[in-house]
């Protein structure tokens, strides 16, 4: 093997070896949803960002929460779709890491707490107390919406710790199955993030048939597009810039309707210092 040969071949071990390429700009993101609505969502935006960079593109699924972290962390991928408190996890493990784009509903995010029928329970803007000693499921563990803020919003209303507060409590895993177990029943009461739940509503799904929301939390930061912190290097001078461009740039209305959100915009670390505060006060950060 000739020296350019072995150079050559060195090099393509090591890209390898971190699970990305020079030509390759990967990205993931939370499985806040079923796979093939993700799948679905982010094929269409891996053909977007090639088309705005002019480089490749490739989105790369993964199975849980933890493993959008872990896979950001060990660069197999470069840029993620976070929730706040994954996002906060990610950056911390990944130093020059930041965020640069959220949803415009991302700045106010809230999360509905469902109830299925047979409660009785219905809306009011007072946490609903009459939910005391129902079974009551939150999503992912590590879910922003799902989990840490609707945790943190029962404690400060009812002073109490959900396990204290609910007589079971479960983890559906993501939102959209949190709306089928409310729906069908075998929870009485969960929480969930306020898109999934009107997307459910104007596409007419039978889930909300037979659940309703029963308190709206208040508002908090919650999504964002992450970006590690050493693409300049390996793409060249103001990629992550032209990364953030591109995102905020986006405009399409199919597009935007997949995630849902009616646009992005610009985005920081410092954006989510109350999601870190919050996780850090539920012991939820390493």
């Amino acid at each position: 093997m000739t020296l350019l040969r072995t150079l050559w071949a060195i090099s393509l071990g090591l890209a390898y070896a971190t699970g990305a390429s020079a030509q390759t700009l990967y990205f993931s993101a939370i499985p806040d949803e079923d796979e093939t609505a993700l799948v679905a969502r982010f094929s269409k935006v891996a053909e977007y960002l090639e088309a705005e960079l002019g480089v490749d593109v490739e989105y790369l699924p993964v199975k849980d929460y933890p493993a959008a972290v872990t896979a950001f962390r060990n660069d197999q991928v470069q840029l993620a779709w976070f929730g706040g408190l994954t996002g906060v996890q990610a950056r911390l493990l990944t130093p020059g890491a930041r965020a640069i784009a959220q949803g415009t509903e991302d700045q106010s995010f809230v999360t509905y707490f469902i109830a299925h029928e047979s409660t009785g329970l219905t809306e009011g803007e007072a946490f609903p107390d009459a939910a005391r000693d129902m079974t009551f499921t939150f999503g992912a563990r590590t879910s922003t919406s799902g989990r840490l803020m609707p945790d943190h919003f029962i404690r400060e209303e009812t002073g109490e710790a959900p396990e204290e507060f609910f007589s079971r409590v479960g983890f559906s895993g993501d939102h959209s199955q949190t709306l089928r177990l409310v729906a069908s029943g075998a929870y009485q009461v969960g929480a969930l993030n306020f898109a999934v739940w009107d997307q459910a509503v104007a596409e007419g799904a039978p889930e909300v048939e037979t659940a309703r929301i029963i308190w709206r939390t208040p508002s908090y930061p919650d999504y964002n597009w992450t970006i590690r912190g050493d693409l300049n290097d390996r793409f060249g001078e103001g990629f992550a810039d032209r990364v953030q461009a591109a995102l905020v740039g986006m405009t399409d209305p199919d597009l935007l309707a997949s995630f849902p959100r009616e646009g992005f915009v610009p985005a920081s670390n410092e954006d989510y210092a109350p999601i870190e505060e919050v996780a850090r006060a539920l012991d939820l950060l390493e």
